[in-house]
């Protein structure tokens, strides 16, 4: 039985593995190997350190911490995301990719090496820093039209045209404008623009919950939670959609992202929704809507969430407190709705036989749930969302470590840091 179940591992694994290069490719990311695969894995490594080092010992100022976030999440972008599409397949990275990454580095490391300097000029900005600064905000915005797309783009410059009509507006929607340099220097010089609150909660507790996120996922939990839906709902009418709606909800508590859920549900659910008898558009919907829940799943939701407690200033938990009852009124009317479905198609749910036993597997694999449990108890004690998730992504590999079947070697607690900050 044991060998039985490292084999069907190993198996989910590769059709996991799969599923999120397929979802990379459809969402651009290039897939580059050897020695640029490393110098991206490098790179990500050391993102990931930085935070953890700054979540142990205390932020940096914010402009520099952010600075520094900022800077990493550039050089991957430009590494990661090609500026065609035609050059998704190449083997190794365009020069122009390799230069505008170099480019959006040395923006950061500008404010970081000048500091002191641009704090004591405030705001009296010189030509070279008008010169960094303009290229910083056209690389920012070059960044989201690879990553978001065009309307995205079509927003920010439609502001910032605003930002020079102002002028010419009549009514109160009318303001006496700015120049570019006033502009520049708002946006890229102060923590009012790029550096604003948005980057600041990303650069220290949003990483540090997709880390634990991340972590938790190659525990195997995203199997484990799998397998407890099947156990639980895989015998009812219409099985294997009902295991897509609450794995996905289960999925969700842990990874906060639509995309990270249909990687790690969707793989094996659609099939079964499929063999069972169920239109392959109704599965890949079902799997849709589910997947799209995992972001309102408290404890870790979409990094809106995050966003929401800092910009109206109230604790994450109590975010968490009024996303609950959403979410599960979310996901049970989905779960009605592929019910009323299996009933009009008659469809039935898979032998008991067939399915695993509910107790063998938190025997099993049930400690791989601790640091989730843990998290949503440091949050309720009023620890902060930093802190709460710092000590879930240590808790998450030690609680890896208490089965040998479940324990990370080296090499995946190395990974782990790539796929973070990937």
């Amino acid at each position: 039985m044991a060998e039985e179940r490292k084999v069907r591992s190993k198996q989910d694994d590769a059709v996991s593995q799969e599923a999120v290069m397929a979802l990379e490719k459809e969402n651009r990311v290039a897939q580059y190997r050897g020695h640029i695969a490393k110098l991206i894995s490098f790179i990500a490594i050391c993102f990931s350190l930085f935070q953890l080092y700054t979540g142990i010992f205390g932020v940096l100022d914010a402009q520099l911490q952010r600075a520094v976030h900022l800077g990493f999440g550039l050089v991957l972008v430009f590494l990661l995301y090609p500026t065609r599409r035609a050059w998704l397949n190449r083997a190794s990275i365009h020069p122009l990719d390799a230069f505008l990454a170099l480019l959006a580095a040395s923006g950061p490391l500008y404010i970081i090496t000048q500091y002191h300097d641009l704090v004591l000029r405030a705001g009296n900005f010189n030509t070279l820093d008008m010169a960094v600064g303009s290229i910083g905000v056209l690389l920012v915005i070059e960044a989201a039209r690879r990553v978001v797309g065009i309307p995205m783009v079509s927003v920010v410059l439609f502001f910032i045209a605003y930002a020079f009509a102002g002028p010419y507006i009549p009514g109160i929607l009318g303001h006496r404008g700015v120049n570019w340099d006033q502009l520049v220097g708002h946006l890229y010089f102060t923590t009012e623009g790029i550096f604003g609150i948005p980057l600041g909660v990303s650069s220290t507790f949003i990483f540090l919950f997709i880390l634990f996120g991340a972590y938790l996922e190659s525990t195997g939990l995203g199997h484990f939670f799998i397998d407890l839906a099947n156990a639980v709902a895989g015998w009812a009418r219409g099985g294997p959609a009902k295991v897509a709606v609450l794995s996905s909800g289960l999925m969700g508590t842990v990874s906060g992202s639509s995309v990270a859920n249909v990687a790690g549900t969707g793989s094996f659910t659609i099939p079964m929704m499929k063999k069972l008898g169920y239109h392959r558009d109704f599965a890949g919907a079902v799997e849709a809507a589910a997947s799209t829940g995992g972001q309102l799943m408290p404890p870790i939701m979409g990094a809106a969430a995050f966003l929401m407690a800092e910009f109206v200033g109230v604790p994450y938990m109590e975010v968490v407190k009024a996303a609950t009852i959403p979410a599960i009124l979310y996901f049970l009317g989905i779960w009605l709705g592929v019910h009323f479905e299996a009933r009009r198609e008659n469809l039935q749910g898979l032998p008991r036989e067939n399915l695993p036993k509910f107790g063998v597997i938190f025997r099993e694999r049930g400690h791989l749930a601790l640091p989730l449990v843990v998290i949503i108890g440091l949050l309720v004690s009023g620890y902060t969302p930093m802190r709460a998730a710092l000590i879930g992504i240590f808790l998450t590999v030690a609680a890896a470590m208490l089965r040998k079947n479940t324990r990370l070697s080296f090499i995946e607690v190395v990974q782990g840091l790539i796929d973070g900050a990937r």
